[in-house]
């Protein structure tokens, strides 16, 4: 097999060289080692490292990245990094708060890893390691410590990195990471050799017709040789094996990944998954996120494995966290969409934008009567409720004046998310955290109105209480505080700001307006804002908009008010009603 190459003796430090060439942005070389380093690393938080042989590309160092590494010690093709390369590329991202190792759990890299840590604990710098062992052909469960580290590297790196970035301390970040490495498993088969970059053969023999089962990343040899099969004979072969060792049952949530080992296609990972898929639809398991790609490689060899990431709530938390490298990334928008506290987003695809036979209101109930001084999680709720029957019953207000300039979808849109948010809310009689109300209402809308609308509208409820701490009854201040925090976000993503004719008119001064009367008391803080809010939508008639259709109408937009802009000024309008107890 002829191999791109120029020398083989060559051909780590040339891949490195070439690796930080083409990705100079984002690493660099450590100096001394084959150490690849994210440049900016973030300051002041455990350190994620992580490490093994090269020639499993992207895997190790293709997953250095924000929310993800801080740096790969890499070892010649298949070879464990000495204990000086572990030692140099860890001392060079150490803040001060420890060093947490991450790597397959083989002899090399378990003896150059410890080495290592030895060096970096005598300059007095804490470390501790977290050995992935996921491949369940390679050992028994009784002896899981002697199992292979896989593909299941992935999910164990991801929710490594999250817990860094999370500011925990090396103790906290080892227990999740520890959790998510015993949530792990994995099995794999080989459909053709690999061969080593200067070595005349390939590194182990398949003859024709047969496939290896259980086979390691660098050749080591299966548990069982057997005639080639079907994709569905086989996937079920490998998925009941793992079923046999992870502790899953039905009810549970999964993350899965279908890896090539380096010659797949994502046509054969796909028809993989298809049959994987339909075996957790039948023993009642939850999909939460799926990957077909070859993160974890064994040069041109054939074949894939299947890996399921068992998910419990704080596990969920730390996998939905974004991240970014050049070869792996999950965003913020990802993270709304597929964190719906349980609701199936493959169910709400098929329903209707906006159910017209789905239009009474829902019966409001209010903590007591007369003017409500802060809300408890019931009363959020019935507020929302609320506001999501004044959105509704406004559809065709919204829809008139968008189709003014703009194309007439933003009732609808608005009035399907509403709706969502809605069945969402209904389920929710028991919630006693006034945030997740908030948080629940966003991602329902999220999942279900497309377009911009769905992420700006949805981030309107969800960006100010994603990530607060559970509080029984909020506040005015809170409430402020809330909305200032859906207003940054909602700048970040969308980038307008007032005068660019955009609910960012309305928002922004209803905020400042929030902000400055606050302290006077609910109500007050309410009247306020909706009055800023009315006048911001006066204000958006001089303007000619800057995004969204209408953008292209240049001057011809003048005149008319913006529709996002009106829904913003409708949901604090409908807040305030609700505070007042002047339900309408």
């Amino acid at each position: 097999m002829r191999k791109i190459i120029n020398s083989p003796e060559r051909v780590v430090e040339e891949m490195m060289e070439g690796y930080i060439s083409a990705y100079g942005r984002y690493y660099k070389k450590h100096p001394k080692v084959n150490g690849v380093i994210l440049k900016d690393h973030r300051k002041d938080k455990v350190a994620l490292v992580i490490g093994g042989g090269s020639g499993h590309e992207p895997m190790f160092s293709g997953f250095v990245g924000k929310g993800l590494a801080d740096a790969a010690a890499c070892g010649n093709i298949f070879a464990s990094p000495d204990p000086n390369t572990v030692y140099e590329t860890a001392k060079a991202v150490s803040q001060g708060k420890g060093v947490i190792f991450v790597y397959g759990c083989y002899a090399g890299d378990n003896l150059n890893f410890d080495m290592g840590e030895e060096f970096l604990n005598d300059e007095g710098i804490q470390t501790t390691h977290v050995r992935v062992w996921d491949d369940v052909a390679s050992a028994p469960k009784d002896r899981i410590e002697d199992r292979r580290g896989i593909a299941g590297d992935v999910f164990v790196i991801k929710t490594a990195g999250a817990a860094c970035d999370a500011g925990l301390s090396l103790e906290e970040v080892t227990r999740i990471t520890e959790k998510a490495r015993d949530n792990t498993r994995t099995v794999g088969v080989a459909t053709a050799p690999a061969q080593l970059p200067g070595i005349d053969k390939p590194i182990f023999e398949l003859p024709e017709g047969e496939i290896e089962y259980g086979m390691g990343l660098h050749g080591e040899r299966g548990v069982l040789r057997t005639t080639w099969q079907d994709a569905d004979v086989l996937v079920e072969k490998m998925y009941g094996q793992i079923m046999e060792d992870a502790d899953l049952k039905a009810g549970d949530e999964v993350c899965v990944l279908i890896n090539g080992l380096g010659s797949a296609t994502i046509t054969e990972l796909a028809i993989a998954f298809r049959k994987v898929k339909q075996l957790l639809t039948r023993d009642g398991i939850k999909v939460h996120d799926t990957d077909l790609n070859s993160y974890c490689t064994s040069q041109e060899m054939g074949g894939f494995s299947i890996t399921l990431f068992k998910l419990d709530e704080e596990l969920k938390k730390y996998y939905d966290m974004p991240c970014y490298c050049p070869f792996y990334a999950k965003g913020e928008l990802t993270e709304a969409i597929i964190t719906d506290n349980g609701e199936s987003s493959e169910k709400m695809d098929d329903e209707p934008e906006f159910d017209e036979t789905d239009t009474e209101a829902a019966q409001i109930v209010r903590s007591k009567e007369g003017v409500l001084t802060e809300l408890n999680a019931a009363d959020a709720r019935n507020m929302l409720l609320y506001i999501a029957d004044k959105i509704i019953a406004k559809k065709p207000y919204l829809t008139e004046i968008d189709s003014a300039i703009g194309d007439g979808d933003h009732g609808i849109g608005m009035a399907g998310g509403m709706q969502k948010a809605k069945r969402k809310l209904l389920s929710m009689e028991a919630e006693e955290n006034a945030y997740a109300v908030f948080e629940a209402a966003g991602n329902a809308m999220l999942l279900s109105m497309g377009g911009a609308s769905g992420v700006i509208f949805g981030s309107l409820y969800l960006a100010g209480a994603k990530g607060m701490e559970p509080k029984a009854v909020i506040t005015a201040e809170d409430i402020a505080g809330m909305q200032r925090k859906s207003l940054l976000a909602i700048q970040e993503r969308g980038k307008a700001q007032t005068g660019d004719k955009t609910m960012v008119d309305a928002l922004l001064p209803a905020v400042e307006a929030m902000e400055r009367t606050c302290g006077e008391g609910l109500l007050k803080m309410l009247f306020a804002a909706e009055e800023a809010a009315e006048q911001g939508v006066e204000a958006t008639k001089k303007y000619q908009a800057k995004f969204g259709r209408a953008k292209s109408l240049m001057e011809r937009a003048i005149g008319y008010q913006d529709a996002g802009a009106t829904s913003v000024w409708l949901i604090i309008q409908g807040m305030r009603e609700f505070v007042e107890d002047k339900l309408n």
